[in-house]
């Protein structure tokens, strides 16, 4: 927890170090604590980024969400028309790569029709969460939960056994979305639409090239005065920085220069003879027209989080030039390079045009965008892809099968249509998502077998005795969501479903209800971009601040906790 909290290792290793460690010790045999690895929660969840695959490539979702808000004549209008679906969508589809895939969708409509992403961004992460806490497969954490009930208990979540509690939280929760939202979220627009917009919004650093044509003219010379959408704002020469820039003054070899502008404007003036990108990593990437602009975002357990373009060989590692970072709405100043990557920092970066193929989907981005247009995959298979997840959902739902069996088949169907190829179904596979799951339902077996479980479960029970059921259940709710905020999702699931389970039989609860509180609690992550990994997509699309969060997710916090509470004590 320690680790986890500070920071100081990514979330997966963490959770296996941890998960090993106890092995060692002998607190968990090892059947159980590698139990997570056939469980049917983490095989679940890997069917389930497959099928989201396919509705990304093929269910034509852009061309819906524009239908959805055409017409839409104010913030609250926009929300509405939008956060309601997403909810009902969030329900059946895994909502991380719903999100990422909704995300830059979203900000597009708004960017063209004058709104702050802002205003829309965080809402649709918060709705995307609220909606997967209606049914069992809405996110990966009730299927942890599931998994760890399965352990305990015998048998696994049904489709719908967390609907009576899921519910009531999305109901109230997405009002407060439509009616909290436009007046507490601030107005502030994402990375492409302050370029989009505002010549001053992106930086490049140019180097002059020894023996070039601009080396020992003046700027006026070298015409870099009076460019069009672009000015150059100063002149970095040895230890000095020459501001503001007058037209007479000569430029030498290996000065840098400063320029302030659009990216088309600042791209016509490397040409590889008298200009070139400062960063050394970028000296030839603009030449030819093999290269597109892409914008990724920086996922909380990326390995470029806490390290810089250059301990990373980002360009040999990616293929790719950064040509700029923007962090909680700002552009980022200075030598790019040595510029240490926080989780949710927006980069845009030039590349070839495999580069969305090669990286989409990955853990290294949360979300990875090309800024040029690229065009919808063919939606001559929709209607398969619509009917495959109906079926889904239809025999799920109504017990002809299990969870699991029903998400498999879906697989089968599509992988033997063909509208999704092998490699595609690899490429939506998250390793890291699916080892956290099946480290957390090891390390939720640790937590019972050491016993912690029951230790702390007795101080929440002694709490519930003076104080009644209201106390003890509280205490686990708030538990859960703060632990979320802090140690991940699923990490917080793991701890607190062995306590919830000896707590229900001290304080005469139905175990398997108080372990959906749980699930619902550790899925209702409001309060951070980093608790949960549709808050950390959103987190530099939208241009937000850490506190930002706290705006909007305060509030819905405090309606979850009643609502989880009421409902479970009912």
């Amino acid at each position: 927890v320690v680790v986890l909290v500070r920071e100081l290792y990514p979330v997966a290793p963490t959770l296996v170090g941890a998960l090993v460690a106890l092995l060692l010790l002998g607190v968990v045999p090892a059947e159980q604590a590698f139990a997570g690895l056939s469980s049917s929660a983490t095989l679940t969840v890997a069917g389930l980024f497959i099928v989201a695959r396919a509705v990304r490539d093929h269910a034509g979702l852009e061309r819906g969400v524009t239908r959805l808000l055409a017409g839409a004549g104010s913030d609250t209008s926009a929300l509405a028309r939008l956060t309601v679906p997403v909810a009902a969508a969030s329900a059946v589809i895994a909502n991380t790569p719903l999100v990422a895939t909704l995300a830059p969708i979203t900000r597009t409509w708004a960017e063209r029709n004058g709104r702050a992403t802002s205003k829309l961004l965080m809402p649709l992460s918060f709705a995307a969460i609220l909606g997967g806490t209606v049914t069992t497969i809405g996110t990966s954490t009730t299927l942890v939960v599931s998994g760890l009930v399965e352990t305990a208990l015998g048998e696994p979540f049904t489709f719908l056994e967390v609907t009576p509690v899921g519910v009531p939280v999305a109901l109230f929760g997405l009002a407060a979305l439509v009616a909290l939202g436009p007046r507490l979220l601030p107005d502030r627009r994402g990375v492409y639409a302050q370029v989009a917009t505002h010549e001053r919004d992106y930086t490049f650093r140019l180097e002059v090239i020894p023996g070039g044509p601009h080396d020992g003219r003046s700027i006026g010379e070298a015409h870099l005065r009076n460019l069009e959408n672009t000015y150059l704002a100063a002149v970095e020469r040895e230890d000095r920085r020459l501001a503001p820039v007058g037209p007479d003054l000569v430029l030498h070899a290996g000065d840098v220069l400063t320029f302030v502008g659009r990216v088309d404007r600042v791209r016509g003036l490397v040409d590889g003879e008298a200009l070139a990108f400062a960063e050394e990593t970028q000296a030839d990437l603009l030449h030819g027209d093999q290269h597109g602009l892409h914008e990724v975002v920086v996922g909380a357990s990326s390995v470029l989080a806490g390290r810089t373009l250059k301990d990373t060989s980002f360009r040999g590692r990616y293929g790719a030039a950064v040509l700029a970072i923007h962090r909680a709405g700002a552009r980022v100043e200075g030598k790019l390079g040595a510029v240490p990557l926080q989780a949710g920092d927006a980069l845009l970066v030039l590349a070839d045009d495999s580069f969305a193929d090669r990286w989409q989907g990955r853990s290294d981005f949360a979300v990875l965008v090309p800024l040029e247009d690229a065009g919808e995959r063919s939606g001559r298979r929709r209607g398969l892809v619509l009917l495959t997840v109906t079926g889904m959902v239809f025999a799920a739902a109504f017990g002809l099968t299990s969870t699991l069996l029903a998400v498999l088949g879906a697989v089968v169907v599509l992988m033997a249509t063909r509208t999704l190829t092998l490699s595609d179904a690899r490429g939506a596979l998250d390793l890291e998502v699916l080892t956290m799951i099946a480290a957390a339902i090891g390390l939720g077996a640790a937590v019972a077998a050491s016993g912690l479980a029951e230790v702390l479960a007795t101080a929440i029970a002694g709490a519930g005795e003076a104080g009644g059921p209201l106390v003890a259940v509280l205490a686990i709710v708030v538990g859960t969501i703060l632990l979320t905020e802090m140690v991940t999702n699923v990490a917080a699931a793991a701890l607190m479903v062995p306590i919830a389970l000896d707590v229900a039989g001290r304080v005469d609860l139905d175990p398997r209800l108080l372990a959906v509180a749980v699930a619902v609690a550790a899925s209702s992550s409001f309060l951070t971009p980093i608790g949960y990994q549709t808050n950390t997509i959103v987190y530099g699309l939208g241009g937000y601040r850490f506190t930002d969060y706290w705006r909007l997710g305060l509030p819905l916090t405090v309606i979850v906790i009643t609502a989880i509470t009421v409902v479970t004590l009912r």
